[in-house]
């Protein structure tokens, strides 16, 4: 079966779960991951800029969008002559049933199980001792957050990190401000890559609080992603507890 991948992390889902690179035939400039094999995959564009005549050209059997990822009119554009599989993935019970399904599609229920249980068990094992109220940035110029509609917002939850913008959705624009009731400030290295002079800056409103660089792939990409981070996970828990 060709399947062309309009996300990144589901691109890097399709390889862990044994799909190769003479089934993975199309793939965005954001799917970076696994770096070795993706290289050998053709880029068919941005997650939200595609590149719909090489698209069609490539003749996938299946594509792979997301409704949060990809924009809804190049969607509908493919559904016209393709099968295209949209997922929709906020919570870790829709990342449970977006590797099952993916498993089912390409007869690899066994390995996307292995996955899911990964995930829970680390989960269920990495968790803080108390209540840490946090705040988690994504971008700067303007500042944005995370509301309670998104991946990184349950990912947090299930650490045990009350979200200060619970109440909000998506991703709204603050200002430094509104982090007063934060005890732990986070910047996501990605999509806007954030680094320790972003923290001195912080810092001078907010000397005494907890401000620290957090690997964003670690809490936003879904799939088989957080398998894969147990490690990092319980090294930043442990700073809390």
């Amino acid at each position: 079966m060709k399947v062309i991948s309009l996300v990144p992390s589901i691109t890097e889902a399709l390889f862990d779960l044994g799909l190769t690179e003479n089934e993975v035939i199309g793939r965005t400039k954001f799917c970076i991951h696994p770096a070795e094999k993706v290289k050998n995959v053709q880029i068919i564009g941005g997650t939200k800029n595609l590149n719909i005549k090489r698209i069609k050209n490539l003749q996938p059997d299946v594509i792979l969008a997301n409704k949060e990822e990809n924009v809804k009119d190049q969607v509908e554009e493919l559904m016209k002559d393709f099968k295209v599989i949209v997922s929709n993935t906020e919570t870790l019970e829709d990342n449970y049933y977006l590797l099952k399904n993916l498993g089912l599609l390409f007869n690899l229920e066994e390995k996307a199980q292995l996955f899911n249980l990964k995930i829970y068990e680390i989960f269920n094992q990495v968790k803080l001792k108390c209540k840490v109220k946090a705040a988690y940035l994504i971008w700067k110029n303007p500042y944005m957050t995370v509301g309670s509609d998104t991946f990184i917002h349950h990912v947090l939850s299930e650490f045990g990190f009350d979200n200060i913008f619970k109440n909000d959705k998506r991703y709204p624009i603050i200002e430094l401000e509104d982090l007063k009731e934060a005890e732990v400030i986070m910047l996501s290295s990605e999509p806007f890559p954030f680094k320790e002079n972003h923290i001195s800056e912080i810092k001078e409103i907010y000397p005494d609080k907890k401000i620290m660089i957090v690997d964003g792939e670690a809490f936003s990409w879904y799939g088989t992603h957080i398998a894969k981070c147990e490690m990092y996970f319980k090294n930043f828990i442990a700073e809390f507890n």
